[in-house]
């Protein structure tokens, strides 16, 4: 059996989070949730009600937190709990207080209700990540109250603009006040360490060491402006729509990063399945096919990406349009930027030029460190038939600003979910949701990595 309540010892002592840790989870969840931090983009957001919030929170607990804007609104909270051991390395735990738009109109309840219906709360941010957020509250007050400490200072970061480009966010605080995050080795964040139900009954939690960096692009086709009617060889649309034709049919070499190896090999393990990621005639695609829904950790992460996103161009059905833009969401493995730059060339050729929109080149810590290791035992210990996997995120998070400061980010945000809770769908998608056993599982787990780890 998995241990919970409020007896269950940790290796410092202490007794475990007390039953208003637990449901201040909850609350807290359903509270930010109901705090409107829609991040529409281009600056479009105002994170400063949830971030007062926190900051009243924290206060509450004689944590002294630090308020920090980039731009009027966009507000990050900072806050350092110092640990017993003051020459130890601290640990960055961060979470983002902005989420991406919701309608109304598609919701079972409304998107910022915050509703706790049949043992779940509901709402834009349940998952992503306002739960987070949450439980890091929930647990650094019940420290207050019982006097725990951890060893190592824990560095707090509630951050803005995580959805958009973290220019008011993550980015602002790494490059402006690195010195709140002066010891700072090592982090964790968002999305890892959920349960995922593969075949076969596994239980698995998979636990982010890496994530693919971010390259949004514009394409800018020019040609000759014309009427409609005119035969045009120069036509700014037909250079575009080619361009990205080939880009969207482009098939990407296989990349596997450090992370990704792990990721198979010891998900093969536990499938039975002889696998070695290092072979020279390793075949990742034949491997995925038999991993089942399994497959799914890892299928994302093992090239790099471009999809096309959006188009624009013209004004009038009978005018040719001089310009035509396009934009693609692209993606690379750790390591993989120059591969996208140099492809990114040939295929979008001499006639159609492209620049970066966002670019961060993707992270990567070491999946045998010491801190994963705690990881693992933190969530098998309130899971024992559960099974820790490292993986690589297919998309980016605060991380990868934070590895600017030389900071190895981990996602770790402990969740344990029924089966048939479709984790992953639920983040930027439709109803939301996050049961409150599940919070209360993340509070347990986090309460004994935090205050247990070297």
């Amino acid at each position: 059996m998995a241990e919970s309540g409020t007896g269950t010892a940790t290796g410092t002592g202490h007794a475990g989070p007390d039953e208003r840790a637990l449901a201040e989870a909850v609350r807290f969840t359903s509270d930010l949730i109901r705090i409107d931090t829609t991040n529409r983009g281009d600056g479009d957001c105002r994170e400063r009600p949830a971030a007062e919030y926190v900051a009243g929170l924290l206060a509450d607990a004689g944590i002294d937190p630090v308020l920090l804007e980039r731009e009027p609104g966009r507000t990050n909270v900072v806050a350092r709990i110092p640990g017993t051991d003051p020459d130890a390395p601290a640990l960055l735990v961060h979470g983002h207080l902005d989420v991406v738009p919701a309608d109304p109109a598609d919701w079972t309840v409304h998107p910022f209700s915050g509703e706790v219906r049949d043992g779940t709360v509901w709402g834009r941010g349940a998952v992503d990540m306002k739960n987070m957020d949450a439980m890091v509250l929930a647990t650094v007050r019940s420290w207050a109250r019982s006097g725990a400490r951890p060893r190592r200072d824990i560095v707090l970061a509630f951050t803005a603009d995580e959805e958009d480009r973290a220019t008011a966010g993550a980015r602002f605080l790494a490059e402006e006040h690195a010195g709140l995050f002066e010891g700072c080795t090592e982090a964790i964040g968002e999305s890892g360490a959920y349960t995922f139900h593969a075949d076969g009954g596994l239980r698995l939690y998979p636990v982010a060491a890496a994530e693919r960096g971010t390259c949004w692009i514009e394409l800018t086709a020019r040609g000759t402006a014309g009427h409609g009617s005119k035969i045009n060889h120069d036509n700014a649309v037909v250079a575009l729509a080619a361009a990205v034709t080939r880009i969207g049919a482009h098939e990407w070499p296989v990349r596997l990063s450090p992370a990704v190896r792990a990721a198979l090999r010891e998900i093969s393990v536990l499938y039975g399945i002889d696998a070695d990621p290092d072979a020279r005639d390793f075949d990742v695609d034949q491997l995925l096919a038999k991993l089942g829904t399994a497959a799914k950790l890892v299928a994302a992460t093992v090239r790099n990406s471009a999809n096309p996103t959006m188009l624009n161009a013209g004004y009038k059905v009978n005018v040719i349009p001089g310009t035509a833009t396009a934009r693609v969401d692209g993606r690379v493995v750790p390591g993989g930027a120059e591969e996208f730059r140099a492809t990114m060339d040939r295929l979008t050729g001499p006639t159609v030029d492209w620049e970066f929109v966002q670019h961060g080149p993707g992270s990567q810590a070491p999946v045998d460190a010491p801190l994963f290791a705690r990881m693992r035992a933190a969530v098998e210990r309130f899971d024992p038939e559960g099974h820790v996997v490292p993986f690589c995120m297919s998309g980016g998070t605060d991380a990868n600003q934070f590895a600017r400061l030389g900071i190895a980010g981990y996602g770790f945000s402990p969740l344990r979910l029924p089966a048939g809770f479709d984790y992953q769908a639920l983040f930027h998608g439709v109803d939301e949701r996050v049961p409150v056993d599940a919070l209360h599982f993340g509070v347990r787990v986090l309460d004994h990595f935090l205050l247990d780890t070297v």
